[in-house]
This record gives C-alpha cells, structure tokens and sequence, in this order.
C-alpha cells in the first residue's frame, strides 16, 4: 500500500478525475494520504497584456471549486493544490517536493502532436521520482 499519492487531474475532465481519484483510493487503501493536484499552463507575458484583468486568478479559483467537486463525487478526502506552470514539469517537481510514493495520472489517445512531442503523462513517466499508475 501506498502512502502518500498524487493524482494530477485535468478539470475538464471530471470523469477520469473521479476514476484516477478511486484508483488512487484503492492502491492506498483508507489511510493513504491523496493529494490532488491541477496544472493551469502559463500563458506568455505578451498573451496576458491582451487577456482581462483577473482571468488567471478566476481560472485558479474555478480549478480549485472543480477539485473539490471532484473529490466530493467521489467520496475522497483530499488535500487541493492548484498550480500555474507547465503540466509536465510542475506535476514532477510537486510530486519531488510533497516525497509522495505514488502518481495515479490518467492518459488520453494521443495525437500526432504527442508522438513529437510526449504526452505529460509519458513525461511523468519517464522522470517521475517515484512509481507512476498511468489510467487508460
């Protein structure tokens, strides 16, 4: 069993954010301590003089409602972060910060652009400190 388990989560997709979330209440079992995380992708500076004032900070405050959400319909307690950053690379370095023992992150089909360029989940994969449970 594992003890401490991050689950990535992409807010738009509520369905596989609920499964991720049993699957990683299943490999930890009662007493693990799960984690959710929600990457918000930076937006370059010359993107963001053109965007409304506060946008990013409504896009944090609605990632932040829709984990709660998430975990609530599932039925896990669990501890909220959401971060701005690059989903690969911020979920890696999270994942080395928290010392968790596990990352339960869900895959999609991937595109031509993945093939070129690697999904976040083969990314996480590939240089994740820790096992990693990729959800199909």
């Amino acid at each position: 069993m594992y003890k401490s388990i991050l689950v990535p989560v992409d807010v738009s997709s509520p369905d596989q954010g609920k499964q991720s979330l049993a699957l990683a209440r299943k490999m930890g079992g009662k007493d693990a301590h799960i984690i959710m995380l929600a990457v918000i992708e930076d937006v370059p500076t010359y993107v963001l003089a053109q965007l409304p004032f506060g946008i990013i900070e409504e896009a944090e405050n609605k990632a932040g409602l829709d984990l709660e959400k998430m975990a609530k319909a599932a039925g896990v307690k669990a501890e909220l972060f959401v971060k701005l950053g690059h989903a690969a690379n911020t979920i890696l370095s999270f994942a080395a910060e928290k010392s968790v023992d596990l990352i339960v992150i869900a895959s999609h089909r991937p595109g031509l652009k993945d093939y070129f360029l690697g999904s976040t989940a083969s990314r996480v994969v590939r240089h994740a400190p820790c096992s990693v449970l990729v959800m199909r």
